[in-house]
């Protein structure tokens, strides 16, 4: 095993568990305490990830054919790391109203 199918395959990886986590962001974030750490965990993870493909791409490495793919791929993983730390816990960022509000609002007309 070579330095590039070791590093594709740590990217590939971290970039699964990263999204494995931030899916599942609502589950590991039952206080606030916990919910920054999974942020940040999920973060360090992603910018790994994002640091193994530049590198790889650098390298002359390529993903699933393709000598091209690796930076696009890396920006997606710093996106993700970008928008797993933004903590929106308690803000309403639509204005509009959830299924939970609508629910109380038939409630109180009754």
């Amino acid at each position: 095993m070579d330095i590039l199918e070791i590093i594709e395959t740590s990217s590939f990886f971290l970039c699964s568990i990263s999204i494995f986590l931030w899916m599942s962001i609502g589950s590991l974030s039952r206080t606030t305490r916990s919910e920054v750490f999974a942020q940040r965990i999920i973060a360090l993870m992603c910018l790994t990830s994002a640091l193994l493909l530049f590198s790889l791409h650098y390298l002359g490495g390529e993903i699933w054919g393709s000598d091209n793919i690796a930076r696009p791929l890396a920006i997606i993983a710093v996106i993700v790391a970008l928008s797993s730390v933004m903590n929106i816990k308690g803000k309403d960022i639509q204005k509009e109203a959830n299924p939970h509000t609508i629910m109380k609002a038939r409630r109180d007309e009754k």
